[in-house]
């Protein structure tokens, strides 16, 4: 007779997940049918563009929206029929920097600890304030700190109660280079100790770093799905970089990605980059600082946001 192990639980699951909202000016389809899974351990990216639906997805999971139809739940925890269970097992670092003005930061994440029954906890809360750089802050009040400096208070809080599962909502956002680096180390830490950790980022290179897998939202759908690695792979392997202040000629100006006097292109091979240099030369495109590299995260997710508008 054969035993079967139990299955391992996702630690995040989205089945069938739809938000419409219902307003003065008429319906928005915010989330259509959206469905994948994130397993323990794992180090995932949401990535898509503004209105995508990211934040809408997180909010459902953290149960502050309830989806019109489909289920998310935490660990195997529905996120509404069994909420208590659910948010334990969830610390969520929110986009809006929201914080009581009236405690110090040490008082806040004692206050944060108690919300989830965590008591004593503070050896845990000392390590989390020196990991995060605010051990000198943390007899300060919250009114008194930097916007950086409240970030970073966000983070502690969502980790307070040691969470298996890790979501960070644009968590780096408009924060300084040495926040970015603390926290990718910490987190980074955790994620190896066994947590999973879910991100949602504009800063591409860092998904791409980070996360093992990847999920693109466009408009309330899902477009892609797969490891990160694979994702670059399927694009075009060869990208070539450089600087002009001359106009492109017609046959390449669709194709070519601008920003300021950086072009980029895509180029499935070294006899397409030989064409395309060809062509620019016959075309007295002048070319300064050429770079021939592989495609990035940022060029897979352009073509498949472009690719699902077509």
């Amino acid at each position: 007779m054969t035993e079967h192990m139990p299955a391992v639980l996702p630690a995040v699951r989205f089945s069938h997940v739809s938000k419409v909202y219902q307003g003065s000016r008429g319906t928005l389809q915010a989330l259509d049918d959206v469905s994948f899974d994130i397993q323990q351990g794992e180090f995932f990216g949401l990535l898509g563009p503004n209105g995508a639906g990211k934040t809408t997805l997180i909010s459902i999971l953290a149960g502050l929206s309830r989806a019109t139809s489909g289920h998310a739940s935490v660990l195997g925890h529905d996120v509404l029929s069994d909420y208590v269970e659910a948010r334990k097992r969830l610390g969520v670092v929110p986009q809006e920097l929201v914080f009581d003005p009236f405690f110090s930061v040490r008082e806040t994440l004692r206050i944060q600890s108690g919300y989830f029954g965590v008591k004593n906890n503070d050896n845990w809360i000392d390590e989390v304030l020196a990991e995060l750089g605010l051990s000198d802050k943390a007899n300060a009040n919250m009114r008194q700190l930097s916007g950086g400096m409240k970030r970073r208070v966000l983070v502690a809080q969502a980790l307070v109660h040691r969470p298996p599962v890790i979501v960070l909502d644009e968590p780096t956002a408009g924060v300084d280079v040495e926040l970015r680096q603390t926290l990718w180390r910490f987190i980074a830490r955790l994620n190896r100790e066994g947590h999973t950790v879910l991100l949602t980022t504009h800063y591409l290179e860092e998904a791409e770093a980070l996360c093992g897998r990847i999920a693109m939202l466009q408009q309330g759908r899902l477009k892609a799905l797969d490891s990160t690695s694979a994702l670059l792979a399927g694009t075009a392997s060869t990208m070539l970089r450089f600087k002009t202040d001359a106009a492109l000629p017609a046959a390449l100006a669709d194709k070519a990605r601008v920003t300021g006097r950086t072009v980029q292109l895509k180029a499935r091979d070294a006899a397409e980059v030989e064409t395309l240099l060809t062509l620019m030369r016959t075309s007295g495109v002048k070319v300064e600082d050429l770079e021939i590299g592989r495609a990035d995260l940022e060029d897979v997710f352009l073509e498949i946001m472009q690719g699902a508008q077509a």
